[in-house]
């Protein structure tokens, strides 16, 4: 398979040791997807992930998106405009791979309230009601979530066999994860949403 040319595609690839296997860590803003038995990993802490994958045929991926500051009640809202496209552009990509839209299968986590900043709403809370309305249009089965909670959680995504493995975080040793969030949300209100996506219906 072909890595699609995209800014929003993961191109950290790794060998990990613990699994035996090659990874593919995802930051904030970016998705990842493969028809190899592969990792996918990312942390996340307000933003939320949709690991979706064809269930026979186990091809499969991840994204890790923010929606981002504005009226989230406004149906063509940037921020709605901007959750749609990280869902459409996995999903797009998959289909594009052979996954057949009857076999996909979802699995969602994230949206802690992690995010001290975002007072005047629950910014994971948003992330994670946006997910669950947008797989219900879509007539995506959702089979496992862990959403919303205090905490960041470290995720590891088998699409190959649909595992995932959740690690919450309860101590931060550093910033690292806030500040990362932060910076992904500022980016967010400075920039539109970027290039075509073909949604299906």
């Amino acid at each position: 398979m072909n890595a699609p040319v995209n800014e929003h595609f993961a191109t950290n690839i790794y060998f990990d040791r613990q699994f035996d296997r090659d990874a593919a860590k995802i930051l904030p803003g970016e998705y990842y997807y493969t028809n190899k038995d592969m990792l996918i990993v990312t942390v996340l802490g307000s933003c939320v992930s949709a690991c979706i994958r064809d269930r026979v045929s186990g091809v499969g991926g991840m994204n890790h998106f923010m929606l981002p500051d504005g009226d989230a009640d406004s149906p063509v809202s940037a921020s709605a405009r901007y959750g749609t496209y990280a869902m459409e552009i996995l999903i797009n990509d998959l289909l594009k791979s052979g996954a057949r839209r009857e076999n996909l299968e979802a699995k969602v986590f994230g949206g802690g309230n992690v995010l001290r900043g975002f007072v005047n709403m629950n910014v994971g809370e948003r992330n994670a009601q946006f997910v669950r309305n947008f797989l219900k249009v879509e007539n995506i089965r959702i089979v496992a979530e862990d959403l919303n909670d205090i905490y960041p959680r470290k995720v590891y995504y088998f699409p190959r066999n649909g595992k995932v493995l959740v690690k919450k975080l309860k101590q931060l040793n550093n910033n690292t994860l806030v500040n990362r969030e932060q910076d992904y949300a500022n980016r967010l209100q400075s920039n539109n949403v970027s290039g075509d996506v073909e949604l299906f219906s």
